[in-house]
């Protein structure tokens, strides 16, 4: 009678243990939806732009014949706005109009590897590193007998404006650069970081692998799409205005560029050694004497320094400003009036 009693106990203490992790189970499978419907509440609930561009127009430009936009009057001031990776010039179909009715003379080109823009050459080597994308835009500057612009961009869009400052300051009237200063270098991009930030960069990683090439090559949409997600959390955007954006990655050269840049920032690809002099001076990371204004979203999700740790690297005249709202990394799609404000207050910088 004792060893059923004993047995009655023993089951009654496993059933209870069951019972406690079924508890268990369902609390946190409550908690994980009931955290995921607040993330999706929260997101900004910004419709896609009904806005859109004139014709693409084509123009050769160096190494490359360059698909770009235009919008405002001919005589106004130069305005030469850039995209980054993955995105296109749509990131600015709200951005131009804005400027054009202020009076300036607005470019948004679409750079190597994106949309109607084409190498001149099959036999040109498909590069991707940040100092060649610099050099395209002074040619597409000089192709269309710009003198002297203001350069505007968001992730690899800023890093050219970066470059192209340290450069050729003579041909930037000003800047606007999301996420500041971005000049690196195969050195510093060897450096390993801690491991949060390390994670930041996982497809860094994955572009390192032939099967990140072959992966990229094969769910590229489905892969910009994630990062478009990841890189901002906040922004509700949908099919029409990504599918809209994703058109230009289906550009022959595309893959090729994109994984190029990120290899070649990890030292894992070589450049070309006609732009060894360039990337000598970017080494050395040379402060921004153009008048310039950097520009951060609260909730960008994209690797990101933080506006402290650059503030120096400008010695002209210079303004950081958080833009709030829940705007991630696509600033200027996600709050263009205060992109388009930046553009207009950095040209006030510059005059006496």
């Amino acid at each position: 009678m004792s060893e059923q009693i004993k047995l009655d106990r023993r089951c009654v203490r496993i059933s209870s243990l069951a019972i406690a992790i079924a508890v268990i189970i369902i609390a946190a499978v409550t908690l994980a939806v009931s955290g995921l419907a607040e993330a999706q509440s929260s997101r900004q609930n910004v419709p896609g732009s009904n806005g859109s561009f004139g014709p693409i127009k084509q123009i050769d430009a160096g190494l490359l014949n360059v698909g770009y936009v235009e919008a405002g009057p001919t005589d106004g001031t130069p305005v030469i706005l850039l995209h980054g990776w993955p995105y296109d010039i749509y990131s600015y179909v709200d951005v131009a109009p804005l400027l054009a009715s202020k009076g300036y003379h607005v470019f948004v080109p679409y750079l190597r590897g994106y949309g109607t823009t084409r190498f001149l050459s099959d036999d040109t080597f498909r590069n991707g590193q940040p100092s060649v994308v610099a050099v395209d835009i002074i040619n597409f500057m000089d192709a269309l007998k710009i003198d002297k612009a203001i350069i505007a961009g968001f992730d690899w869009g800023a890093r050219t404006a970066d470059i192209m400052a340290v450069l050729w300051p003579e041909r930037c009237k000003g800047i606007v650069s999301v996420s500041g200063y971005l000049i690196g270098s195969q050195e510093s991009g060897k450096a390993p970081l801690p491991p949060n930030a390390e994670l930041e960069w996982w497809y860094q990683f994955y572009f390192a692998t032939e099967r990140g090439r072959a992966g990229y090559d094969k769910y590229r949409h489905d892969f910009a799409k994630l990062i478009w997600r990841l890189a901002s959390p906040k922004w509700n955007f949908d099919d029409a205005t990504f599918d809209r954006s994703a058109a230009a990655f289906d550009n022959p050269d595309h893959v090729s560029i994109a994984i190029h840049n990120y290899r070649w920032r990890q030292g894992l690809a070589e450049g070309e050694p006609k732009y060894d002099a360039l990337e000598r001076r970017l080494a050395e990371a040379p402060v921004i004497t153009v008048p310039t204004i950097t520009l951060e979203g609260d909730a960008n999700g994209a690797p990101h320094p933080d506006p402290s740790a650059y503030a120096k690297k400008f010695t002209g005249k210079y303004s950081h400003r958080n833009i709030t709202g829940g705007v991630g990394h696509n600033l200027p799609q996600e709050a263009p009036e205060a992109f388009a404000k930046a553009v207009v207050d950095v040209d006030a910088f510059s005059r006496p």
